[in-house]
């Protein structure tokens, strides 16, 4: 099929418009907000399907990574494709292997990262000024939300251990990337996930990043059954490495802080490479290097 995703830098309005578009065409698609950013954009969740657990994907967790959302728009819209048609997915029947079975999709969890990233002085509003000073400029790099958190730092998984970590790499307060707040699930951007995960029952979440080509599937020493499994499945499919990350990237995350509270699997797949943002004429091989692991990530 032709994707309405189009290769284009997906900044809010955007993203609603693809959306409003997806839910017109397919009308067992369902989407609804979970949560608002710092400067009160909607965090919206895409819902195929109904089950008593769902496998949840989220997106765009930094502002630089915004290629992200492209990819699980594109990912929905290629589910609902095959389920309206009843066509297949990398030579999988939808319909047959997602029955019975939810989808969770919130393809931009930073909406404000993102805006600075892509927008950059227009993006950043009133914060303008500081973000300005903040990042010397660079908005394209920008990471953090709208008050200089990183969110993927912000979820209590080893959260005061990341802190100390922080300090020692010189980072004492709102930054571009990498300062955890000044307390776990400060932000209103984590705060929408995890209370996502504590009122629906997952069965597991993945969280797509840009960089590396490697799935991290561990936190600590905690590795739930079927963890491994799982991610040797989706390597051998993306034909991405499985590592263990270290230091400011090895707690503090989302897959983290879902493996901790939840003790069920968590993943994050680190796509592509190059230096983010990762140009967006590279989508289409980006999509297509993680499309077989994501569909078989819903059924596993």
């Amino acid at each position: 099929m032709q994707s309405n995703i189009l290769p284009i830098d997906y900044e809010y309005s955007a993203v609603k418009k693809a959306i409003d578009k997806m839910l017109s065409t397919y009308n067992f698609l369902r989407c609804k907000p979970i949560g608002r950013s710092c400067a009160g954009r909607e965090i919206f969740c895409l819902q195929i399907g109904e089950s008593d657990e769902y496998v949840l994907y989220a997106a765009a967790f930094h502002g630089s990574e915004h290629i992200t959302t492209n990819i699980a728009l594109r990912f929905v819209e290629e589910v609902c494709e095959a389920l309206l048609t009843g066509g297949e997915i990398a030579g999988i029947d939808a319909r047959r292997a997602l029955y019975g079975r939810g989808i969770l999709v919130v393809p931009l969890v930073n909406p404000d990262g993102c805006e600075i990233s892509i927008k950059g002085e227009i993006g950043a509003g009133y914060m303008a000024p500081k973000i300005k000073r903040l990042c010397g400029g660079k908005f394209q790099k920008w990471n953090a939300n709208l008050r200089g958190v990183d969110i993927n730092h912000n979820f209590d998984a080893g959260w005061n251990e990341l802190r100390a970590l922080e300090k020692a790499e010189g980072i004492y307060g709102p930054s571009p990337t990498r300062f955890g707040g000044y307390s776990p699930e400060s932000e209103p951007e984590t705060r929408a996930l995890t209370e996502l995960c504590r009122r629906v029952k997952m069965r597991h979440v993945i969280a797509l990043h840009t960089q590396g080509e490697v799935i991290y599937w561990s936190y600590g020493d905690k590795q739930p059954a079927r963890s491994a499994k799982m991610a040797e499945i989706m390597a051998a499919e993306s034909g991405y490495a499985l590592e263990v990350p270290t230091g400011l990237a090895s707690m503090g995350g989302f897959k983290d802080w879902f493996i901790s509270e939840h003790r069920k699997p968590g993943f994050t797949i680190e796509i592509g490479k190059g230096e983010n943002p990762l140009p967006i004429s590279a989508l289409p091989k980006l999509y297509d290097s993680v499309r077989e692991a994501l569909i078989l990530a819903s059924i596993m």
